[in-house]
């Protein structure tokens, strides 16, 4: 820093003089009073302070990298010679495990003292009481008030199973030979014989006990219904089903309905489940129309999914309270 101060002073000393000596020459003073100025040299001023230092001039770019260049790697020396192998040396004779002699048996320690024998102890008393004599059996008691007859219990009707299909016709058999025609011959009727006597009616047996309703314990498919493409309306022929179904139900009172809507896999998602939504909420209006509780009827996926086909709802059966119901 002091060096740089010193050339600022330096070049601002110079600049001034090249000033004064423009000055001098730029102007000169007329020649009247040149001639009548009194030649005097004024004293030296004061060294002004020095001017302000100069912006700094930008840096220069800098030069490119220089890069460092490896030579090439010298040629591998071709490898030593092998050696000649050594002999191998003779196989040693294999060792041998020998036995030694067995040990002296070691002296047998002596017996302990046999402890004393206890006393024997004195043997009690015994004695066989007579047997008593056996009691005489009691008065039989009286026969018991046989209890009333118990109320009927619910019947359950199975359902009518579905009609199996027809089987494959029969090869029709070669037509026979006709044989000769007989001869007819009416033979005369003969009188008819008199009516037996009728037997005496005998008595009605008693009425057994009613069994106990049996229990639908699984969802069972009854009946299904089938619509036309892409309608919700039930068919007129489906509603002799619906009365069938409500019928059986008033006859059955402890089961109950279940509606399983079928789907269409190979439809739209949202408008197919929409369809499927409006068919059986028409099963369902239908039998609670015909008299079926609708408490006794539900709705959901009771059927086997391997059965399922577009356009049809299956009505589903079972037990009231049972485990799958």
């Amino acid at each position: 820093m002091k060096g740089t101060s010193i050339v600022m002073k330096r070049i601002a000393w110079l600049a001034a003089a090249v000033f004064v000596v423009g000055c001098s020459t730029a102007s000169p003073p007329p020649a009247a009073q040149v001639a009548s100025a009194p030649s005097l040299v004024g004293p030296a001023g004061f060294q002004g302070p020095a001017g302000p230092a100069g912006p700094q001039g930008p840096v220069g770019a800098t030069g490119a990298p220089g890069y460092v260049m490896q030579g090439p790697a010298g040629a591998e020396g071709a490898p030593g010679p092998v050696g000649p192998q050594g002999p191998v040396g003779a196989t040693g004779t294999p060792g041998y495990l020998a036995s030694g002699a067995r040990g002296i048996t070691g002296m047998a320690g002596p017996a302990g003292a046999q402890g004393p024998i206890g006393a024997t102890g004195a043997q009690g008393t015994s004695m066989v009481g007579a047997a008593g004599p056996t009691g005489a059996a009691g008065p039989a008691g009286a026969q018991g008030v046989a209890g009333n007859e118990g109320g009927r219990g619910p019947t359950l009707v199975g359902p009518v199973g579905p009609i199996g299909s027809s089987g494959v016709a029969g090869v029709q058999g070669t037509s026979g030979q006709m044989g000769n025609r007989g001869n007819v011959m009416i033979g005369s009727a003969g009188e008819t014989g008199p009516s037996g006597a009728a037997g005496a009616q005998g008595p009605m047996g008693a009425t057994g006990a009613q069994g106990p309703a049996g229990i639908v314990a699984h969802w069972t498919k009854y009946r299904e219904f089938t619509f036309n493409a892409d309608q919700a309306d039930l068919q007129p022929s489906e509603l002799t089903m619906v009365n069938e179904i409500a019928g059986y139900m008033a006859q059955n009172p402890s089961l109950q309905i279940g509606i399983d809507g079928f789907t269409n896999p190979d439809g739209g998602a949202s408008n197919n489940q929409d369809l499927n939504n409006r068919r059986v909420e028409a099963v369902q209006n239908a039998l609670i129309n015909a008299g079926v509780p609708a408490s006794k009827i539900q709705n959901g996926a009771f059927g086997n999914p391997q059965l399922r086909r577009d356009g049809r709802v299956e009505v589903l059966i079972a037990t009231a309270g049972s485990p799958t119901a």
